[in-house]
C-alpha cells in the first residue's frame, strides 16, 4: 500500500463522501474512486458501503482507518525528524482574529505535545490581510477566517460560526432577537484600508458597498461601534466589551475558521499542523 493511497482512503473515510474528499484532496473524483477501488482489490474486501448520498465504512474499513492513521502519523513524524536534522527553518504561524478561541488553544497544546522541539513563531496580523502574510512568505501557515482570494493557496475548513451585527446596547435594533441585512442599509459600516482583499471586504460589508470609518484591527472595529454608533459584523459566541451587543443575522452566510497554506508547500511541519488543527476543531464544529 502506498502512503498516498492511504491518505486518499483516510480523506474518504473522514468525509464519508467521495466528492467532498476529492475537493479536500484537490483532485477530481474519478481518479480518487479508482485509487480506492484498487486499494479494495489489494485488501481483498470492500472498505466502504456505497449509497447515492455517500458512503459508510465497512468493518474492514474501520480497522484499516485506525491502521492508516497510525501509519501516516508515523510517516509524518519521520519527515519532521529528518527535516529537523537537516536544519529546517522554524514554523511560523499567522494568527488573525480572537486569540481566546478555545479551538486555537487546543491546537497550540496538541502541537506542542506532538512537536516539543519545533520552534513555533507566531505572527499576529490585523484585518487588512486575511491570509496573515502567506503571499509575502512571512508565515508558513495561517489560522484565519474565510472568505478571501484563494488563488495559489490551499484552504482547510476547521469550523463554521454564525454571524451577527454588533450594535451599541442603546441602539433600538439591539433589542431585536434577530435582524436581516436589509434593515441595516442606512447605517455606517466600518471599512478596511484601500488594497484590502476585495472578497474579504465584501463579505464583512454584507455583500454590497458601504460607507463608514476605516479600521485595521478588531478593537478599532468595536470602538467605532461604541463611540460612533458604526455597525459591523462579527462571529457570534465571542465576548464583547460592556455597552455592545451582537444580534444574529438570518441572511448572512456563516464565517469559516480555516487553516491555509501556500499551494504546493510540502513542509511536513505544515502537514502535521493541518492534521492536528482538524482534530482540535473537530468536536466544536457548528452548523
Amino acid at each position: 500500500m502506498e502512503l498516498r493511497t492511504l491518505r486518499y482512503f483516510v480523506a474518504v473515510a473522514e468525509e464519508l463522501h467521495f466528492g467532498r474528499a476529492a475537493t479536500r484532496l484537490h483532485m477530481s473524483q474519478p481518479p480518487l474512486s479508482r485509487a480506492i477501488k484498487q486499494l479494495e482489490d489489494d485488501v481483498g474486501a470492500s472498505l466502504f458501503a456505497r449509497s447515492p448520498t455517500g458512503v459508510t465504512l465497512t468493518a474492514v474499513g474501520a480497522v484499516l482507518l485506525d491502521e492508516a492513521r497510525s501509519l501516516l502519523d508515523h510517516a509524518d513524524q519521520v519527515r519532521v525528524r529528518l527535516s529537523a536534522a537537516a536544519g529546517v527553518a522554524p514554523l511560523t504561524v499567522g494568527i488573525l482574529g480572537d486569540g481566546t478561541d478555545p479551538g486555537a488553544a487546543r491546537l497550540a497544546a496538541a502541537y506542542r505535545r506532538r512537536h516539543p522541539d519545533v520552534d513555533i513563531r507566531v505572527r499576529d496580523t490585523d484585518l487588512t490581510d486575511p491570509t496573515c502574510g502567506l503571499r509575502a512568505r512571512l508565515v508558513d501557515v495561517a489560522l484565519t477566517r474565510a472568505p478571501f482570494d484563494e488563488t495559489a493557496l490551499t484552504v482547510r475548513v476547521l469550523r463554521t460560526d454564525p454571524v451577527g451585527v454588533v450594535l451599541r446596547a442603546d441602539d433600538p435594533l439591539a433589542r431585536r432577537d434577530r435582524l436581516r441585512l436589509a434593515e441595516l442599509s442606512d447605517r455606517n459600516w466600518f471599512q478596511f484600508p484601500q488594497g484590502t482583499d476585495p472578497v474579504w471586504q465584501s463579505y464583512w460589508n454584507g455583500g454590497r458597498p458601504r460607507e463608514g470609518p476605516v479600521v485595521r484591527a478588531v478593537q478599532e472595529c468595536l470602538q467605532a461601534v461604541l463611540w460612533n454608533g458604526t455597525i459591523g459584523l462579527a462571529p457570534l459566541g465571542h465576548d464583547l466589551p460592556a455597552g455592545l451587543v451582537a444580534v444574529p443575522l438570518t441572511d448572512m452566510a456563516p464565517s469559516r475558521v480555516v487553516a491555509v497554506w501556500n499551494e504546493g508547500d510540502t513542509n511536513p511541519l505544515i502537514r502535521s499542523f493541518i492534521k492536528i488543527a482538524a482534530a482540535a476543531y473537530r468536536h466544536d464544529r457548528r452548523p
